[in-house]
This record gives structure tokens, sequence and C-alpha cells, in this order.
């Protein structure tokens, strides 16, 4: 028994040790395989990738494709992804980079079988899209947006299981929509992206098989029940295409539905009153269509949009809207960010606007609407861009426009407005652009209020009433690039400071009441391209505007402008400059008949062209002439001082006009400095009477004392005094002089 059950033992034991190594060998087999396989998919992958580099760049620079060659293993190539394990290509992005350069995309692309996402979008591509994309059973993304592509879709994409976004938008695609067959299976599928193409055969039915969709931009007609068909889409774009007819009503289907936008197209007739029903918009976009017919009644859809209540954006704007803006208007989401409702026929007030709190861009503009801005328009203080314009508004800016200081753009154009511009305005630091043209506005305008625009590039202040002195300070905004106050009443000379706006492109400030000389600094406006003056201007052209070299227009009409013409730039073409009105111009130019200057018109001319810089030269040279002078001067008289002597013999103090006398004279006029000559005794010296024999003038004589050291200032002093004083007890002042001999002075 026990021989027996070793027995039965052992060939239990022969049978594991057989199947291990059949196991093994199994497993051996199977890696082998896999390991062939990977190596022989690597390299297919990498033959693939040069193929396609071929088709896209051709003889062209690679450019970013610079780095797919033999130095680098094909899964560090720029926009290449690679599996990790098994080192396949599983991505391939190289969207907006134009590495195509009018490229292809070759039939090799169906050997990357494990490829996922696959973008060449922008890319300048030409050619068809190729049918062995239907190979690629892993693909998720295909972009091939914005491309020159052109051909029908090829049916084999149905055959990308895995498909879950297509783009093909703006291309010249042709033929039928081939998507949704129930042959086919793609449930994945969730963006579908068509339009902008030359598609024909509508939207087909058969999308509606496509379960997971909820974003479709396609062009061609648009079916009626299309709300039926796609119960689960968030999104749909059909903008831009040529869709006509009325809006389908089945939109309102939808429920699901967070973006509608059928912009640009040829929809006419109402706007459907149901779309209040979808109550998930976020988005509804109806704009660049015919829709409306001008008259009462078109705006009733916007109370029913009032249940929306989580709309951003509403945009109705350039179509034929009609009647009066409903007052539901003031009860629309108050999560409502953007509301287009210009270019249509609306008329009545816009009373209710303010309660829209969270409003960053409204525009209005392009309407009827009457009235007066509300104050309460200061509660927007979100807002960044408003239109007001081509509309009968009418009465004051209001001040509370000052609360908007967000805002960046404000153009009231082409309304009835009228006073003063509220200082106010000025707390909005951010505006770049201003416009308040034709319209009833007077005052002056402050450098207060036009010098906080910093970062102003247009100003169009143009066809109002504006007196007073044109603000200098607009030349803080020197981002400046379109300056227009023309048809105004400004007066005085044209700010200077303008020339320091080095972006300024146009500038008009023609029907005014300036006066003076046409600013040198004009000569600065590198940039400028359209330049406006016809006013009460004088003096001469100044040459400097021939050197702008970008300026296409100039018109100098109507002034009171001498001397000559300039003969270079914008000069050469007459078509391009304007100089009528003005008698005392000549230059010899025949084809304006303008005739030729005089000697002393051309001199005068030369004389006064002197441009700016040539003056500032003139006056730094002078002044440093007169520096190195007066250096020169200091510099001579402390070296004369140093050298003259303290002791001067025979050297006048105080000159009075009288002859000199010699030491002799003195010492025989004072007896020889005898003591019954001797008047008085003092620290710095002693004093002496006598008489010049020659005046017979008695005289006094002050022999110093040298040996005190301040006897000689002593002196001076003394002098001075004496020579003012008059007295009847006192001798009359003659002469003053130092006279050195040998033992005393």
């Amino acid at each position: 028994m026990e021989k027996f059950l070793l027995k039965n033992q052992c060939i239990i034991n022969q049978i594991k040790f057989v199947v291990s190594i059949a196991v093994l060998t199994v497993t051996f087999l199977s890696t082998s395989i896999q390991l062939a396989s990977a190596i022989e998919g690597n390299e297919t992958d990498r033959l693939a990738l040069l193929t396609l580099k071929q088709h896209l760049v051709g003889a062209n620079s690679p450019g970013p494709l610079l780095s797919w060659n033999a130095s680098l293993h094909f899964c560090y190539w720029y926009g290449i992804r690679c599996d990790r394990n098994r080192q396949r290509v599983i991505g391939l992005q190289l969207g907006t980079l134009k590495v195509a350069a009018a490229g292809t995309i070759t039939p090799s692309i169906g050997n990357l079988s494990a490829l996922r996402v696959f973008n060449l979008s922008d890319n300048s591509l030409q050619g068809t899209i190729p049918r062995e994309f239907g190979y690629l059973k892993q693909l998720r993304l295909l972009d091939l947006s914005n491309n020159d592509l052109h051909g029908n879709i090829p049916i084999e994409l149905n055959n990308c299981s895995s498909m879950q976004n297509i783009n093909l938008i703006l291309n010249s695609l042709t033929g039928k929509i081939p998507f949704g067959s129930s042959d086919y299976h793609m449930k994945n599928l969730t963006m579908l992206t068509l339009a902008a193409n030359y598609l024909s055969g509508g939207i087909p039915s058969s999308l509606a098989n496509l379960s997971s969709l909820d974003f479709l931009e396609l062009s061609g007609e648009i079916a009626p029940e299309i709300g039926f068909l796609f119960p689960k889409l968030e999104i749909l774009y059909i903008g831009g295409n040529q869709f006509t007819g009325k809006i389908p009503r089945s939109l309102a289907n939808i429920s699901s539905l967070d973006q509608l936008d059928i912009n640009s197209n040829g929809f006419c007739g109402p706007v459907p009153e149901n779309l209040g029903k979808l109550q998930n918009l976020t988005l509804l976009a109806i704009d660049y269509n015919h829709l409306g017919s001008g008259k009462d009644g078109d705006l009733d859809f916007v109370s029913s949009l009032t249940n929306c209540s989580g709309l951003k954006l509403l945009a109705i704007h350039n179509n034929r809207l009609g009647g009066v803006l409903p007052d539901s208007v003031a009860n629309l989401s108050t999560q409502i960010e953007i509301l287009f409702m210009g270019e249509n026929r609306i008329s009545g007030n816009i009373q209710g606007i303010g309660n829209l709190v969270k409003l960053t861009q409204l525009d209005l503009g392009g309407n009827l609407l009457t009235g007066k801005i509300p104050s309460s328009i200061g509660k927007l203080q979100n807002l960044v861009t408003f239109n007001l314009s081509m509309n009968h508004l009418s009465g004051p800016i209001p001040s509370s426009i000052g609360n908007l200081s967000q805002l960046s753009l404000l153009d009231l154009n082409g309304n009835n407005f009228e006073g003063r511009v509220p200082l106010t305005l000025k707390n909005c630091k951010d505006m770049s652009k201003l416009y308040l043209s034709g319209n009833e506005l007077h005052g002056d305008l402050s450098n207060q209020l036009i010098g906080s625009f910093e970062k102003l590039i247009t100003l169009n202040l143009s066809h109002n009433s504006f007196t007073g002195v044109f603000p200098s300070d607009i030349v803080n905004s020197k981002d400046l690039v379109e300056l227009y106050v023309n048809n105004n009443n400004f007066i005085g000379r044209i700010p200077s400071q303008i020339g320091d706006i080095s972006e300024l492109r146009f500038l008009h400030m023609q029907g005014n009441h300036f006066d003076g000389n046409i600013p040198l600094s004009f000569g600065l406006l590198r940039a400028i391209e359209s330049l406006d003056l016809s006013n009460n201007l004088s003096n001469t052209i100044p040459s400097e505007l021939q050197k702008l070299p970008f300026l296409l227009s100039l018109n100098l009409s109507f002034n009171q402008l001498e001397g000559e013409v300039p003969r270079e730039g914008v000069f050469k073409n007459t078509s391009q400059f304007s100089i009528i009105g003005n008698q005392n111009l000549c230059g010899g130019i025949p084809e304006i008949q303008l005739p030729r200057c005089s000697v002393n018109q051309e001199s005068k001319n030369k004389g006064s062209a002197l441009s700016t810089q040539a003056l500032l030269i003139m006056i730094l040279s002078i002044l440093i002439v007169s520096i190195l002078v007066a250096v020169i001067v200091v510099i001579c008289w402390r070296k004369r001082s140093r050298r003259e002597p303290i002791n001067r013999p025979a050297t006048p103090l105080l000159s009075v006009g009288c002859s000199r006398v010699s030491y002799q004279e003195l010492l025989e006029a004072t007896n020889g400095f005898s003591a019954s000559n001797l008047l008085g005794e003092g620290a710095f010296g002693t004093v002496y009477k006598g008489i010049l024999h020659q005046h017979k003038n008695p005289i006094v004589v002050k022999v110093l004392n040298l040996q005190n050291v301040g006897a000689i200032k002593s002196f001076e002093v003394e002098c001075e005094a004496l020579r003012k004083i008059r007295h009847r007890n006192l001798v009359k002042h003659k002469l003053a002089d130092l006279v050195e001999t040998q033992q005393t002075s």
C-alpha cells in the first residue's frame, strides 16, 4: 500500500513538473511575441512619423519638427507623447504651431494604431482627410480645425469607437455629414464641431443616434424638430452659417441646454416666447440675424427670459427688433454680466437698467431710445464697457457715472446730451476709449479731468460747443492714438505738449478758434498718419512736418500761413495735403497753382525754419561758452589778487578828483611833523595839521602806526566816513592817500 502511494506521488510530481515547464514555455513565448510586437510597433510608429514629417514640411524648414531625427528616440520628439510601458505613440499635439506650411496628412497616419489624440489645428493644411483615420480604434480627439482641407469627411471616421471629440470647423469640406448611422457606433462622442465649411444635405436626423452628444456646432439647414433629436444637448453652436427661416420652437424642449448660439445667420421672424423654458440657459446669442419686424411685440420674448435665473449673456443686437424696451429687462437674471441690444429699433427709456448690478458690458447703441440717463446707472460699478451711442437721449450726463470706476469704454456719441462733462468722470482711471462727439456739451474742459485719463487710447470730443483753452495735460495720455477735438469753440494756442504723445496717429483739431503758430513739437509725432489743423493759425509751415514718415493726410486749409511750402514727405503728393485759403503761401507748385517765392520770402522762410534741435544746440552752446568765460575771469581775478602787495605805494584808496601830493610836500606843510603841528595821537597813528603852499588851504595828515595790524583798515573806514560828512567845524575832505617812507607812513 505504501509502495502504491509513493508511486502515485512520484507520478503527480512528474505531472506538476511537466505542467510548470509548459506554463513557462507559454509565458516565454507570449512575452517574446509581445516584445516582438512592441519592437515591430515601435518601428512602425517611427516610420509613420517620419513619413508624416516629410508630407508636412516637404522642402521647407522643419521648424518645431527639427528634433524629429535619429539622434533622439521618437518618444522625445517635439509634440509626441508615448505610452510609458510599450513606448507606443498615443498623442500628437502640433496645433497652432504652423509646422505644416501648406502640407498634407499622409495615409501612413493609420499605422499609429495606439494613437489617442491627434491635433494639427491652425496649420494651413491642404489636401483631404485620409480615410486611414478609421483604423485608429483608440482615437479620442481629432482636431483639424482652421485649415484648408477639402473633399468629403471620410465615413470611416465612424469606426473610431473611442472617439469623444471631432473638430473640423473652418475648413473647405464638402459633401454630407456622415455621422450617426446605425451601422456604426460612436456612443462616446460628446462634441461635434463642423461649422464654417461647405457641407450640404442639411443636418441629418441620424445624429440623434449619437446618444452622448452634448455639444453640437454645425452648418446647413436646421430641422424644425431639432429640439426632439438631441434631448441631452448642453451646448448648441450653429453660428456663422447661412441658416434661414424661423428659429425652431422645438429648441425649448432641450431642457439641459446651457448655451444656445445661433448668431450670424439668416434667421427671420419672431423670437420664440417659449425660450424661457430653458431654465438652465446661461448664454443666449441670436445676434446678427434678421429677427423681428421693427414693431411692437418683437421684444415679448424678453419677459419669458426672466425665468432663466442663471442667464449671464444675452446678445440680441444687429437685428430688426422694435417696440418699447420692456420693463421686464429690470427683472432679468441678477447674474447677467453681458447685455447687447444695440443696432435695433428699440424705443423707450432705460430707467430699469440700474438694477442689473453685475453687468460688465452694456450695449444699447444704435436704437431709438429717449429720455435721460438715470442716476441709478451709478449702481453698475462692475461696468467696463458702456455704449449708448446714436440714440435720442438728452439731458446732462449724470455725475453718478463717476461711480463706474472700472469703466474702460464710454460711448455717448450722437445724442442730445447737454451741459458740462461731470468732473466725477476723472474717477474712471482705466478709461481707454471716450466718445462724446455729436452732442450739445459745452463749457471748459479742466486739466484735472483730461489729465486723469492716463490709459486713454481714443478721445473724441468733436462736434460739441466746448470752450476755453484745450487742456495741456492731455500729454498724460502717453498711449493716445486718436484725438478728435474738431468743430468746437476752443481758443488760444494749440498745446505744444501734444508733440510728446509719440503714439498719436490721428489728430483732428479743425473748426475751432485756435491761433498762433503750428507747434514745432509736432515734428516729433513720428507715428502720425492724419493731421487736420484748419483753423486760424499763422506764421510758416514748419519744415519738420515733411519728415514725418507715416503722414498720409495733412489739412492746413483756411489759416493765415505764409512763406514757402516744404517739398518733401507728404508735400510730394498734392492729393495728400490741402493748403487752400492761405493767401501768402508760395513755392511754385503748379498742380495747386501756388506761385513761386520771392527772394525775401525764401530767406524769411529759411530764417524761421530752424528746427527745435538746432535752437536747443545754439542755446546750450551759448550757455557753455558763458560758463567758461565766467570761470576764466574768476581764475584770473584770484591770481591777480594773490600777486598784489598789501602796501601799495602812492595808490589812492579813495579818488576825489584832486592832484597827487608827494611826501616832501607833506613834510614841508607840517614843518617836518613838528610837535607844534600835532593835533592828537591814537592807537593807529598820529594826526598833524598843516598848510600846502601851492593851495594855501589847511590840511590834516595822519601818520599810521603800521606795527598795529588794523591800522590800514581803520584808515580806510575813517576816510569813507569823512568823505560823506559835511559840518562847519570839520575840514572838507579832499584827498586820501597812503604814502610809504622808510620809517613811518
